[in-house]
């Protein structure tokens, strides 16, 4: 990626961390970018919401389900994480004209995301745990599902032995 740090370093008062993940250099460029992008690209890009790490509609720890080809189009489908989304994501490309898979057996998490300007419309750069995907295409268009989640954490589901989590041990 260009400007998402995928393996920042942080000073706190406490220390040093390593292997952070930091967007705020691609959040500081994009507002000198943004106007350059195609529509879909743009809104998906600048929404409030795609770098928030604690949001409903951040990429991060989507997980890759389903990849499909039909002519010069893409379409990615994401599942919600029950801890985090509400809903499913699906990202539809229109006019691809490059692909780089660099990816094992789906489903992959996200780690975080990048869109960029292209000569041919936007790059889209996908980091996930494992691999890497990047497309370059005329637009894209994003589309949130709302979906019912059993394991959601407000729903109070229980998480037992039953789902395969041993009980706390008392002290």
């Amino acid at each position: 990626m260009k400007y998402v740090d995928l393996d920042a370093t942080i000073t706190l008062p406490g220390g040093v961390i390593d292997g952070v993940i930091d967007p705020s250099t691609y959040l500081k460029r994009l507002p000198d970018f943004a106007e350059e992008l195609p529509p879909g690209a743009r809104a998906f890009a600048t929404d409030p919401l795609h770098y928030d790490f604690y949001g409903p509609r951040c990429m991060k720890d989507l997980a890759l389900e389903r990849i499909s080809f039909t002519g010069n189009t893409v379409e990615l489908a994401f599942r919600h994480n029950c801890w985090k989304h509400q809903e499913d994501l699906t990202i539809h490309y229109e006019g691809v004209s490059d692909i780089k898979l660099d990816s094992a057996a789906l489903p992959n998490v996200v780690i975080l995301d990048e869109i960029l300007p292209h000569p041919h419309g936007c790059t889209h750069e996908i980091a996930l745990r494992p691999g890497t995907i990047i497309l370059t295409c005329q637009d894209l268009t994003v589309t949130w599902t709302e979906t019912h989640c059993p394991e959601d954490p407000a729903s109070g589901v229980s998480r037992g032995p039953e789902h395969g989590i041993p009980p706390l041990s008392s002290p």
